[in-house]
């Protein structure tokens, strides 16, 4: 019985084929990796700033909900833990890199 797995093959001109359309698809265009971690930061940003004004203006007594406050607050949190996450797994590729050899 053969699996299904290797009964798929790819050569490496399907391979260079493939490459070269996805990079011309126009879903694709745009900036690369710096330009999507920058967006992700300046959101995280967002959502902290976001946070912190809604915490002032429960505290203020403005009328703000709690509740939203406090999912305001557990949205920043998550971005931002998400985003150490992320800093933690380049800087571990960072590392892996610098030790080889070429």
């Amino acid at each position: 019985m053969s699996s299904p797995v290797s009964s798929l093959r790819i050569l490496p001109s399907e391979m260079e084929s493939g490459l070269e359309q996805a990079s011309l698809a126009p879903g694709n265009a745009g900036g690369g990796f710096a330009d999507t971690l920058r967006g992700a930061i300046n959101e995280m940003g967002e959502l902290s700033s976001q946070a912190d004004t809604k915490v002032a203006s429960v505290l203020e007594g403005s009328g703000t909900d709690v509740h939203s406050a406090l999912i305001a607050v557990e949205k920043a949190d998550l971005s931002f833990q998400l985003m150490m996450q992320v800093r933690n797994k380049i800087v571990s590729a960072y590392q892996e890199i610098s030790r080889m050899q070429f």
